[in-house]
């Protein structure tokens, strides 16, 4: 395994770390979960992400449950706080960056995880609707409280992240990773949030490097889904692959896939070499429904990209845009 800085801070995180998005507390059981998280450990991976609102507070407590017994100075853990656990939960304090929020939602979430402390406490998404320094000054309590040692952000738009990070550094509290989806399909952060991310000393960290699955090469173009897949799974999953299922985006991902094939590697393996290969990257998330995806994707951090292929990655994915959200 492979270890990197998260931005300028001092902390290493493995540059595979393994989230449960998706999986946790929804499709895989607490035994089939406890046994993914121990094949990470396994293969080397020692940070793991997930979030208070994934599976309604399940995720959190399926992930607490299998890292169990393990030294806690052995593992990087991360959770996020800003969406409801209840979607149907019409109390406005029941979402957002409130200070009220965030330290209501740390303890909570440190009780599910089965721990005194986080590594690095995100906010998985920026509040309009709550002033900035009051956003950072909650994340700073939680801090000086000694329940996280970290602050990141997540999906944060540049122009409020060069606003926040003068702040957090005033209130030596400085941001030091910045959760952000980042794939070969998906690259819509190089427009603006690297520069202002490493303009702060905040690391990328990419999720969805696999964009749902769809860069295993397993979808084909005018072809149904496979069974079992996540484009045929009737919770969420299905909904944020769909837009990224066009017959034109497959297409170039069969490209991809003999472009990989010329390399001798699994298309998934070259798709998260190029993420982690990307200036600014700390590190990826990637998921894994058995213990042989979990391995497979840690092999990742051996390969180097040759520049020609880089080139080549760019020329097959010139013009090719998902369809619009909410499609």
């Amino acid at each position: 395994m492979e270890f990197r800085r998260a931005g300028a801070s001092g902390l290493h995180i493995s540059t595979v770390a393994y989230g449960n998005f998706l999986t946790h507390g929804d499709k895989i059981d607490a035994d089939r979960s406890t046994e993914i998280v121990r094949a990470a450990v396994d293969v080397g991976i020692t940070t793991f992400d997930t979030a208070d609102s994934y599976a309604g507070g399940a995720a959190e407590e399926v992930l607490g449950a299998a890292l169990r017994g393990l030294p806690r100075d052995s593992f990087e853990l991360s959770t996020k706080v800003f969406f409801a656990l209840d979607d149907a939960d019409p109390h406005p304090n029941s979402r957002g960056l409130s200070r009220k929020h965030v330290r209501e939602s740390i303890d909570a979430s440190l009780q599910r995880l089965g721990t005194d402390y986080l590594d690095v406490y995100i906010a998985h998404r920026f509040d309009p609707d709550v002033p900035l320094e009051e956003i950072i000054q909650g994340f700073a309590d939680v801090v000086r409280a000694g329940k996280a040692l970290y602050f990141g952000i997540s999906e944060w738009p540049a122009e409020q992240i060069r606003l926040a990070a003068p702040i957090a550094r005033e209130l030596a509290v400085p941001i030091v990773l910045n959760q952000v989806q980042y794939s070969m399909l998906s690259r819509r952060a190089e427009s603006d949030v690297v520069a202002a991310c490493i303009e702060s000393g905040i690391g990328l960290w990419a999720w969805s490097p696999l964009q749902q699955g769809v860069l295993t090469g397993k979808y084909l173009p005018g072809q149904q889904p496979p069974p079992g897949s996540r484009a045929v799974d009737t919770g969420r999953g299905s909904q944020l692959i769909r837009r990224w299922l066009t017959d034109d985006i497959l297409a170039a991902v069969q490209k991809l896939g003999a472009l990989a094939a010329e390399l001798d590697v699994p298309l998934a393996r070259l798709a998260l070499a190029w993420v982690l290969g990307r200036t600014g990257v700390s590190g990826l998330i990637a998921g894994g429904a058995r213990p042989e995806q979990v391995a497979q994707n840690v092999k990742a951090v051996e390969l180097v990209i040759p520049s020609d292929v880089l080139v080549r990655i760019d020329e097959i994915l010139v013009g090719v845009e998902p369809l619009p959200v909410g499609s």
